[in-house]
């Protein structure tokens, strides 16, 4: 009996026209799941993590194999669920990132806002370690910013970046050709080099997503700093976590167990579940637990050239990034 099931099987799968089996051998993505860290009161305190890159790209474990959603679509099914628990009492952005692209940047601090304007919690944004330029961006649609005593956070401002590979393709005796429907077809190829024209309308383009930031950092900062101080230090300067505090770009410094006391206090409630939301099998111990959304994934390097190599590619043209770029 067991040698005809495989002989029926082994038919289907090679026979030409039939219909076969599609048998996946990797586990789906599941929806996301609650996960308690501590505390047993019924109120709860939602840790929403942004770590990385911040990208529309679908994230892959180390072996390309398993995809999972976005750090964008992420932050949207995280906060459509939350918004749906009436038990949800606060949440709290923890972040360690040091930023993105300026559209995926710019997409999650929309969904933070219209979270807060739908549901009507206190949002704080915590960073961890690293809150920079995209980082920072997405922490201006919290109501209070706190960092970790030795964290790191501003670099506000805007990158676009593109390798020319005219000259070394001449070394090697490689030659391009392209045709075109008009002179800016090929705007910022990295096979020749720019004109002064095409350099003058990338960094307009610039400007606009830079006074984009800018509006962002005073909207949330306007009752400390007026415009143009915070023109003066978008400069894509650093800062520690004292400096920001000092420089009113944050609100507090302290560690995240104080942080969530301290919404604790503002929401006038003694106890509260802090929970956290994870995909299936993905496990969370504690308040600092921080895994990668895909389990497997390990931490992420960054630096100009995994960037480049796994979001960036060589030849993808220019992307406009809210990124602290060292």
């Amino acid at each position: 009996m067991k040698r005809y099931v495989v002989l029926v099987l082994f038919t289907l799968l090679i026979l030409p026209g039939c219909a076969g089996l599609n048998v996946s051998l990797l586990p789906e993505t599941k929806p996301l799941a609650e996960t308690v860290l501590e505390g047993t009161a019924k109120p709860k305190i939602l840790l929403v993590d942004l770590d990385g890159v911040i990208s529309f790209k679908e994230e892959t474990d180390s072996l390309k194999l398993r995809k999972s959603p976005s750090k964008v679509a992420f932050f949207r099914e995280a906060l459509l669920k939350a918004e749906t628990d009436p038990e949800i009492a606060g949440v709290i952005v923890r972040i360690n990132s040091p930023g993105g692209s300026v559209a995926a940047s710019d997409t999650i601090y929309h969904e933070i806002t219209s979270f807060r304007e739908r549901k009507k919690v206190p949002v704080y944004a915590f960073i961890m370690e690293l809150g920079a330029s995209g980082g920072y961006y997405v922490a201006s649609a919290a109501e209070r910013i706190v960092a970790s005593p030795t964290a790191i956070t501003g670099s506000i401002g805007v990158i676009a970046m593109k390798f020319n590979a005219e000259g070394l393709f001449s070394k090697i005796g490689v030659s391009e050709e392209t045709y075109k429907s008009g002179p800016k077809k090929d705007f910022w190829s990295p096979f020749r080099p720019s004109t002064e024209e095409e350099k003058k309308m990338l960094q307009g383009i610039i400007n606009t997503l830079y006074d984009r930031f800018v509006s962002v950092v005073y909207a949330n900062r306007q009752k400390l700093l007026t415009e143009e101080q915070v023109r003066a230090l978008a400069d894509g300067r650093i800062l520690t976590a004292s400096g920001a505090l000092e420089a009113k770009l944050i609100d507090g410094t302290a560690y995240l167990d104080e942080t969530i006391e301290a919404m604790k206090k503002e929401l006038k409630i003694e106890g509260a579940r802090v929970v956290t939301y994870a995909r299936p099998k993905t496990f969370k111990s504690n308040i600092y637990s921080e895994y990668p959304e895909t389990p497997g994934q390990g931490p992420q390097v960054i630096n100009l050239i995994s960037i480049n190599a796994g979001d960036l590619p060589l030849f993808s043209g220019v992307r406009f990034m809210y990124l602290w770029n060292p």
